[in-house]
């Protein structure tokens, strides 16, 4: 059962003052998007220290302090591919702007449809920004047999189901893009979630697992380890790789990745979110901030509430197809 928490207590008391006016719920909103914010906010990731989202959070943490105005902690909350967080979210957490949390897709259309009940549904992840993407990367590590991405399918395809792929968590970006490439490519591997990209990798480099699906940005952080990319799922070939196919040029039919961005609890006033909002869309013009994040890979998206809204209803179109291909969906 979902516990519904006030906005503000003071906030409460003026609805029943104003009760007889009609001003409840836009009293509630206004009065505490007036003062917002007057403290501390905690910036919740639901993975690992060390991962796409942790990174990014704390590379967007000083220059967010200063168009809020307060002090911003970044802590971390992993669990169930980020569902103990979204959880937490959805359901317990106090929608008045002080709490916020990364949130992921394809992560948030999912793990609803996939797992039955995670513990919060899509709607309830209620987004303030979307900030960036990631597009997906199968690596493997440089002792590997695997010199392309044809090596790899023709291994796949004389020992079914035996090569193992890692990835961040289940039902995720990295999940779904190793499903479309076994469907494209007409293979059967074994994915293997991990927490996080921060576990993911150094199961590669240990020979836990065959390969990675994973981020171009695991894939740059990688290179001094001598990593192999044997492809990304783009339209195009990245300027950091040039030399690297895409799955399109070596004839299989993948497009996949990750965008990132922040959410509040589903009763969060609008007024909170749209300043939320705007502090997000200035630190995405931050100069030092975007160097940093294009250095690293990240690719700068700008999506306000409505607009990410709109964007998470398409993904779960496209994302919920596939699902439904491989017989995954159960709602």
């Amino acid at each position: 059962m979902r516990i519904r928490f006030p906005v503000l207590a003071l906030a409460a008391s003026a609805a029943v003052v104003l009760a007889g006016c009609g001003q409840g719920p836009a009293a509630e909103g206004g009065a505490a998007a007036k003062n917002y914010p007057n403290k501390q906010i905690q910036y919740v990731i639901p993975f690992d220290p060390g991962g796409e989202s942790d990174v990014t959070a704390r590379l967007q943490q000083k220059a967010l302090e200063r168009e809020l105005g307060q002090s911003v902690v970044v802590s971390n909350k992993p669990g169930g591919g980020g569902a103990v967080a979204w959880a937490e979210l959805a359901n317990q957490t106090r929608p008045d702007g002080y709490t916020i949390m990364g949130a992921n897709l394809p992560h948030i259309v999912l793990q609803p449809r996939a797992q039955g009940d995670p513990g919060y549904r899509t709607e309830d992840i209620k987004w303030a920004y979307l900030f960036e993407s990631t597009p997906g990367a199968l690596i493997v590590a440089k002792d590997s047999p695997y010199k392309t991405i044809d090596d790899f399918v023709k291994a796949a395809e004389e020992k079914p189901g035996k090569l193992t792929v890692g990835g961040s968590a289940k039902f995720s970006a990295n999940h779904m893009g190793m499903l479309a490439l076994n469907d494209a490519a007409g293979i059967k591997t074994t994915y293997v979630p991990f927490s996080g990209t921060a576990t993911v990798t150094p199961a590669l480099l240990g020979g836990e697992v065959d390969a990675i699906m994973s981020y171009n940005t695991a894939a740059l952080e990688l290179e001094d380890e001598g990593v192999r990319v044997l492809g990304f799922a783009t339209e195009e070939r990245l300027s950091q790789f040039p030399d690297v196919p895409t799955f399109r040029e070596s004839g299989y039919d993948v497009i996949n990745g990750a965008w990132r961005g922040v959410a509040v609890p589903p009763d969060t006033p609008d007024a909170i979110v749209d300043k939320i909002a705007a502090a997000f869309r200035k630190v995405n013009k931050d100069p030092e901030v975007v160097k940093k994040m294009e250095d690293l890979g990240f690719e700068i998206v700008d999506m306000g509430p409505e607009e990410a809204a709109k964007f998470t209803q398409e993904r779960a179109k496209v994302e919920g197809e596939l699902l439904d291909r491989f017989g995954l969906a159960k709602q």
